[in-house]
């Protein structure tokens, strides 16, 4: 995919989307508590379909809709994304018994689902996950043969008020990734405790512990030995449209730049009449157009099934954050004292930007994971 231009249609979903976050969303975002699950939010999301749309598109229609909500409420992206986060995997590596029991109730917004994979000690490094599944032969299941997980999750985005986790731990197969698998938890398990964490981004965050919480053979997602697989391969998917998210705020705070600096009067002119300020919005504006072009051509790379999507979804989701903080930035800068104050589009920007350069994969990561790949393509044989 060397360009991307949106058609007609296209065009007209995301201004309808824009004016559902401005309409319907914004509203039931504002009577949220910071923090907390907005299970009303959810569940108008829900209602208007956007959930449903997670699962049934591809990355392309993903991005445009995490693109097209984060312009308008970023509670609502962040509700909206988390969902599928916390769920594809149920769809991918699920069982038909996990899926039939938990994706209608996320589909509608009744049931939240949370991505549990970093801990206290492995955050970037997901492979170095200390979460243990000890083999349990009387456990839950029955008898069957299960285990008992033990240990802790931090950082978990939705706990500890999800009502299930996907949950990443180490059953010993092989050393690193080869010894992790993902189960489906719900939150109701025995031993499954948690508690928030007061953090700088306003959507709900917290940490997990477990307390040999039992786990059966009806709880695997996907095989034993094969969970970091399901989790790089809903990261693949989610991490372009990180950078969509990261775009559709950086698109805000350009259009919010652009409507002050041309009506604010300073120095006998406006102040996009200024060089220093016409040229610095004529950068922020170049930089957001060339991370959404890169953050497009890495989700049309997902959906044709291109061997290097790794690469690619790297790439956008460090191009496309590193801009939303640069224009974050610069737009409260033009703006002045005004964008300082509690309430403001921009304060309220400059809180939720800063995260993406961090999860699912910071900045640093990114990185080493794009020079890898490169380097893999020029291998000796």
């Amino acid at each position: 995919m060397t360009g991307f231009a949106l058609g007609v249609d296209q065009e007209e979903w995301c201004a309808h989307l824009r004016a559902l976050s401005a309409d319907r969303l914004r509203p039931l975002a504002e009577k949220g508590e910071p923090g907390r699950i907005n299970r009303p939010l959810l569940a108008e999301l829900g209602e208007l379909g956007l959930l449903e749309r997670v699962f049934a598109s591809g990355a392309l229609e993903l991005c445009l809709l995490r693109e097209s909500l984060a312009y308008g409420c970023t509670e609502a992206e962040t509700a909206l994304a988390l969902q599928g986060l916390g769920a594809y995997p149920v769809l991918r590596a699920g069982s038909e018994a996990q899926r039939a029991r938990w994706l209608p109730g996320v589909r509608a917004g009744r049931a939240v689902a949370a991505f549990a994979l970093s801990e206290p000690g492995a955050g970037s490094d997901a492979a170095a996950l200390a979460l243990e599944a000890a083999p349990d032969s009387g456990g839950a299941d029955g008898g069957r043969g299960g285990w008992r997980l033990s240990g802790e999750k931090c950082w978990i985005s939705n706990a500890p008020e999800a009502d299930f986790y996907t949950v990443f731990a180490r059953t010993g197969e092989g050393p690193g990734a080869k010894g992790v698998s993902a189960f489906l938890v719900p939150a109701d398990r025995p031993g499954l405790t948690g508690e928030p964490l007061d953090m700088l981004s306003p959507h709900p965050i917290g940490s997990l512990a477990f307390d040999g919480v039992p786990v059966g053979p009806e709880d695997l997602l996907g095989e034993p030995g094969r969970g970091f697989r399901v989790a790089m391969d809903t990261l693949n998917l989610f991490r372009p449209s990180v950078g969509a998210f990261a775009v559709g705020m950086a698109r805000a705070a350009l259009d919010a730049t652009l409507a002050h600096t041309a009506a604010r009067t300073a120095f006998g002119g406006v102040l996009g009449d200024l060089q220093a300020v016409a040229h610095r919005v004529a950068e922020m504006a170049t930089r957001t157009e060339a991370a959404r072009l890169l953050v497009y051509a890495a989700a049309g790379a997902y959906d044709s099934g291109s061997p290097d999507v790794p690469r690619r979804a790297a790439m956008a989701k460090l191009l496309a954050t590193e801009t939303a903080q640069y224009v974050v930035d610069h737009a409260v800068q033009l703006h002045g004292a005004v964008a300082l104050r509690r309430g403001h589009l921009l304060e309220h920007l400059y809180r939720e930007v800063r995260a993406p350069r961090i999860y699912e994969g910071a900045s640093e990561v990114q990185r080493t994971i794009i020079a890898k790949e490169m380097y893999r393509a020029v291998a000796p044989r």
